[in-house]
């Protein structure tokens, strides 16, 4: 049965009406209109619908709208605009980390997460946290630069 929830998105409350199992990801796409996760694999496994939940990486394709209770979402659109983007946002524009940019934003979350809870990781520190974030491109040591560029500030 349909339920209303109230979500806390980017920090704007938002109401939907949707089944609890309903997937995050169709709600952030389909009734938000929020389109920077991407549905990839839908199966937890390649990255590309990745959103912070309270700050933790969450994989919106499998985790339902339902179990986010009181939680915080971020997405994506939260971190920063085409105006004035985030550092990590900056940090990947100068790194050109981006090539086809379908795993870019579910990279940059997971990173972003990374980086709130360790601000000076190490190589392999950044590689473990994306090792469940596929690329087609092969853009990965580019990614790892621009994380690492990110949390030593080196932005102009």
């Amino acid at each position: 049965m349909p339920t209303v929830f109230t979500l806390r998105v980017n920090g704007t409350a938002r109401s939907v009406r949707v089944e609890p199992a309903t997937p995050l990801l169709y709600v952030l796409r389909n009734d938000l209109k929020l389109s920077g996760a991407k549905f990839g694999c839908g199966q937890s496994q390649c990255g590309a619908c990745s959103v912070l939940i309270d700050g933790m990486e969450r994989r919106s394709c499998v985790y339902p709208v339902g179990a986010v209770g009181k939680g915080t979402i971020t997405t994506i659109e939260g971190l920063g605009t085409p105006q004035r983007p985030s550092a990590l946002q900056r940090a990947f524009i100068l790194e050109q980390a981006c090539q086809c940019g379908y795993c870019s934003n579910g990279m940059i979350m997971a990173a972003q997460a990374l980086l709130a809870r360790n601000p000076k990781p190490s190589e392999s520190e950044v590689k473990r946290a994306l090792e469940g974030h596929l690329c087609r491109c092969g853009a990965h040591n580019r990614i790892v630069r621009a994380v690492l560029r990110a949390s030593k500030g080196a932005l102009p």
